[in-house]
């Protein structure tokens, strides 16, 4: 028996045409304002300051980037960054399986009630000025511990990992149960192993709010060498790159520099967003099939 197709109609193809016309669009909007950064970055400074870089570098400059390179303070931020997106995520990730598997268990007596209070937080809270009262009430202020604790836990990541520990067949909790394993265990041993796709989920999006997150720097660091990049990185936008054209510079590279701060600007913001791109590509196999797993039952 043959199947049979049913034959492309005139409406079908407009249609098509509309979606891919929507689709460049898309990309577009997404794609050229880094491609734009990126030429600015890497084009004359001259033509930079005549407004020639319209998509494609003009000349090609890279003198920028070493006196951006060259200022200590942008590596001081990038190491307290990486110890926060390293540290912060390791120990999200932790708190959100110990906080997601008890409410995934049916026979946890608190599991209704907890998972209503997870949900109420999403809606509710207490408010900046509380959240910053208790901070440093507690003596983080202008700790790196400030950067870490008031995010340790995601209550949208919590519910998407309680989905994916729901997930998993209750024939195997019981088996290990029977076997004498405990519920760490049974949390180490099986069920963790078992969504290791929406775990690396999680982690690309711990690790992408940590990268991101100056605004929890701006309240409770003020100590320039305990700030993340994205705090220098504010700074250096706000401040018109003045604090980079200061000290320890050759006068050819303090001329070329002063020829464009919107380029010192663009410089910044390309040296930034290298690490995430180095990275999310060794983890986006898991990315569709993690949120799946998490978001849908059964």
């Amino acid at each position: 028996m043959f199947s049979e197709f049913r034959k492309e109609t005139f409406g079908d193809k407009v249609f098509d045409i509309i979606v891919w016309i929507f689709i460049l669009a898309a990309v577009i909007v997404c794609v050229y304002p880094f491609l734009y950064v990126l030429s600015v970055s890497i084009s004359d400074p001259t033509a930079v300051q005549r407004g020639e870089v319209v998509l494609l570098p003009v000349g090609f400059d890279t003198t920028i980037f070493g006196v951006v390179m060259g200022y200590q303070d942008l590596w001081t931020a990038y190491a307290n960054t990486v110890f926060y997106v390293i540290v912060g995520t390791f120990f999200n990730i932790v708190m959100t399986c110990l906080a997601a598997y008890p409410l995934s268990r049916h026979s946890f007596f608190l599991r209704r009630k907890l998972n209503f209070m997870l949900a109420f937080t999403m809606y509710f809270s207490g408010g900046l000025i509380p959240t910053y009262m208790v901070v440093t009430g507690l003596g983080l202020y202008n700790s790196r511990l400030a950067m870490i604790l008031p995010v340790l836990v995601s209550a949208y990541n919590v519910m998407i990992c309680r989905s994916a520990f729901e997930s998993l067949s209750e024939e195997l909790f019981e088996n290990a149960s029977l076997e004498g394993a405990n519920d760490f265990i049974i949390l180490t041993k099986i069920a963790v192993p078992l969504i290791k796709p929406t775990l690396a989920v999680l982690t690309l999006y711990y690790a992408v709010a940590r990268y991101n997150d100056f605004f929890n720097g701006l309240l409770y660091i003020s100590d320039k060498s305990k700030q993340p990049l994205q705090m220098f990185l504010r700074r250096i936008l706000l401040q018109a790159s003045t604090e980079i054209l200061q000290g320890g510079m050759s006068d050819s590279a303090l001329t070329a520099a002063a020829q464009s701060t919107l380029q010192i600007r663009y410089v910044c913001v390309v040296l930034a967003a290298i690490p995430i791109l180095c990275i999310c590509p060794f983890v986006q196999k898991h990315l569709v099939t993690g949120t799946m797993l998490g978001a849908v039952k059964g």
